[in-house]
This record gives structure tokens, C-alpha cells and sequence, in this order.
């Protein structure tokens, strides 16, 4: 990933985290305010969503979130007990991929999607440091419709934490060490929530 000036950061109102031991990046305004709305629709209704199982406790239980895998041809990803294999590129995906890849420098290969339906929705604590994304991974995630609170927790030092609300239009950029030394989580929250999507873009080494 290219470095991220001060004036890149400033045009997308975005500003590095305080992380020891990370790399990590809010751009609160990525996706201009006039085309949220559209995409956001344009993506609940075309991404073929799919409610999974994994394993917990020793039982089968449903995922707390719907989610989808969209990726190049052969670039299967496993995580959780669960492998996806890639459906192909929709037009939306394939437009934010081309606007993630000029704006950081950086290429992606596939779209792990997430859809929060309301405030029970939600993601665990966990790092994206499977061994198909390599080497201090690159991860890109986006933000579409109801802001979230997202929260950081080092991994050794577990004194160490951050919250961070992401809005509507955001760019959260992951890279470096940080999915080294950091867990990242979004929790469930008893707040009336209207729905969310989270689309984090990756590349797969073969």
C-alpha cells in the first residue's frame, strides 16, 4: 500500500488511529454522501446473501449477520470452520475495487461482505490473519448505512483497547503488523439499529 499523505487523508476527512504495534486508517468521508443511499440498495438486493453455521460450544449456531464471498476465479477463502468458494464480481463490487485500488495503491482480489440486519447482528473478536492472506494483509472496509461501534483490543496487551464509531460512507484501512497485534470486533448493542452493510476487501494468495 502506498503511503497515505496528509493531503490524501485530509480530502476524505481521515486521520490515522492512535494503535501501538498497527497501521490503521479512518476516512469518515470515502464514498461521497450523494451515492450511500443507492449503493447501499443497489447491494442489499443484488448480493446473493446467505446466513451460515459454525461451530460454538460444541453446537451448531447460526452466524449473527448474513454475509457473501466475491472474488477472481479460484480465490476460495476458509475462516471460522467455513470455506466460500468466489461468486463472480457484481458491477457495484467491481467499481469500489477500482476506486480502493487507485485511491490506496494497493490490489484486491476478493469482497467478504457483511450484512447487519440490526443491533443483535454482530462480529466477534477475532484477527484476519489466515495464512491465504499473507504477511501483514491489507484490509479495507467499508461502511454502508448504520454507524457502528468498532473496537480494537491488542492482542498481548490486553490493557490495550479502542472504540471508534464508523459511519455511513467510511473507509477503515487495516495494514502493516496490526492484524498481528490487534483483535478487532463489532459488538452486539440493545440500540434500535436500522441495517448495516460491511464490505472488506482482500487479497488472496493462491
Amino acid at each position: 500500500m502506498q503511503q497515505l499523505s496528509p493531503e490524501f487523508l485530509e480530502r476524505f476527512g481521515g486521520f490515522r488511529l492512535p494503535l501501538p504495534d498497527a497501521e490503521v486508517y479512518l476516512l469518515p468521508e470515502f464514498i461521497p454522501k450523494e451515492d450511500r443511499s443507492a449503493l447501499q440498495q443497489a447491494l442489499d438486493v443484488n448480493v446473493a446473501w446467505r446466513q451460515e453455521k459454525i461451530r460454538m460450544f460444541g453446537r451448531q449456531v447460526d452466524q449473527p449477520r448474513l454475509t457473501a464471498w466475491y472474488a477472481d476465479a479460484g480465490k476460495a477463502y476458509t475462516y471460522s470452520g467455513l470455506t466460500w468458494q468466489p461468486l463472480p464480481w457484481l458491477p457495484e463490487l467491481t467499481e469500489l475495487r477500482t476506486r480502493l485500488e487507485s485511491a490506496t495503491g494497493a490490489a484486491f482480489n476478493s469482497v467478504l461482505l457483511n450484512l447487519y440486519r440490526h443491533g443483535q447482528d454482530s462480529m466477534g473478536w477475532h484477527a484476519d490473519d489466515e495464512p491465504e492472506l499473507g504477511q501483514n494483509s491489507i484490509i479495507a472496509s467499508l461502511s454502508l448505512g448504520q454507524e457502528r461501534t468498532f473496537a480494537f483490543r491488542h492482542r498481548q496487551q490486553k490493557e490495550l483497547k479502542h472504540q471508534l464509531v464508523l459511519p455511513s460512507g467510511s473507509l477503515l484501512l487495516m495494514a502493516g503488523p496490526t492484524q498481528h497485534f490487534w483483535h478487532h470486533q463489532l459488538p452486539k448493542t440493545t440500540k434500535p439499529q436500522q441495517p448495516r452493510i460491511n464490505l472488506t476487501f482482500r487479497f488472496i494468495y493462491s
